[in-house]
């Protein structure tokens, strides 16, 4: 099963081995990063309709499904799981989906091996330390243990969670890197220092926000709180509506359960949903802030711009989900808005630090 497994995913790899190595473009190592991002980008938001489809224990078990590389090899097994539990987990689609997933974590996995390797033969050779990329191979490594915990701990809310941040992080790992062979800061000269230097705090202070606002709308998602409040911007009629935030924030507990073992009451996913939403506010606030910024700032607009629009579409996507009751594709483009910012001000953030230094270098 293994070796089938490792074959699959090789053979998924070759896909964007092939687009970047036959491509036209003379750098190939830069090439290699923008897919690899690419294909993170699309695995976070395939991993979210995973996730919203209930896809999750579509194979109960990993890296195969039951105990085979796909899920047409497993065929017997998943017909009789079906027929013991008729509403349960598994089914054939399901266990597909989940699948694929993995499929595309592993083809990641790959590409990202292949980029470390290029970077460290190329050490001598160019100004690029490797240890960023490197650190994107350790991301991975943990995100994948994650990912089995994620099934063998049987969804698992703060394992789930903590998967999704990692999918974050490593997106943003991978967007530093695309960035530092890239050295595409225009009109570095136009600038004074402290132009930029003024970016780097609420740059920072903004990224931060958005991956605690990223870890509470995972926090919602894997507690099935996003209908708690079907109303906005008030929740039941109210604005601060009864809540339990002791049980609904116990970090280490069984899915749709208290620490106790009892079912978790509805006011706590009331208060998971309703810190979610609050918390937007927030963090669309500094965001907004930081886009303006940027926007004032030479060489910086266009990513000021992009940052702006993509706030403005998140906030309205967010929305939009509750007045439309959770529809899977709004879930999923919600989910992939949360990386498109995480990509955006990770951009920012590299860039600004870059002319920073840059620009207080003496020639």
């Amino acid at each position: 099963m293994w070796l089938q497994l490792a074959l699959t995913g090789l053979g998924v790899a070759v896909i964007p081995l092939c687009i970047v190595f036959l491509s036209k473009e003379t750098n190939k190592h830069r090439k290699l990063i923008a897919v690899t991002l690419t294909l993170t980008f699309e695995l976070i938001m395939f991993g979210a309709f995973t996730r919203l489809t209930d896809s999750g224990l579509g194979c109960p078990d990993w890296p195969g499904c039951y105990g085979q590389a796909n899920p047409l090899l497993s065929h017997e097994a998943i017909k009789a799981a079906e027929v013991a539990m008729p509403h349960g987990p598994v089914t054939t689609q399901k266990a597909w989906i989940e699948m694929v997933h993995r499929y595309l974590a592993m083809s990641v996995g790959v590409l990202i091996c292949a980029q470390v390797l290029l970077a460290w033969m190329r050490k001598k050779t160019t100004d690029i330390s490797p240890w960023l990329t490197t650190s994107a191979l350790l991301c991975v490594c943990v995100q994948g243990a994650f990912g089995a915990w994620t099934v063998t701990l049987k969804l698992q809310p703060v394992i789930v969670t903590t998967h999704l941040l990692l999918g974050m992080g490593l997106l943003a790992l991978l967007a530093a890197v695309l960035e530092q062979h890239s050295h595409q800061i225009k009109h570095v000269s136009s600038m004074a220092p402290n132009v930029a230097k003024a970016l780097i705090l609420p740059a920072t202070f903004a990224l931060i926000l958005l991956f605690i606002q990223v870890a509470l709308g995972g926090w919602v998602s894997t507690n099935y709180a996003a209908l708690a409040c079907q109303d906005y911007p008030l929740c039941h009629g109210q604005v601060v509506p009864t809540m339990d935030f002791e049980h609904g924030f116990s970090l280490w507990r069984q899915l749709g359960m208290t620490t106790n073992g009892e079912y978790l009451p509805f006011p706590a996913l009331v208060a998971i949903h309703w810190l979610h939403r609050n918390f937007a506010l927030l963090v669309i606030v500094v965001v907004s802030y930081v886009a303006w910024q940027a926007m004032r700032t030479p060489g910086f607009e266009s990513l000021g711009n992009k940052l702006l629009l993509a706030i403005v579409l998140q906030f309205l996507i967010g929305v939009s989900t509750i007045f439309f009751s959770w529809p899977l594709l709004l879930a999923v483009l919600h989910n992939g808005g949360a990386a498109m910012l995480v990509l955006l001000l990770t951009m920012l953030n590299y860039r600004v630090r870059h002319a920073s230094h840059a620009l207080s270098s003496p020639i």
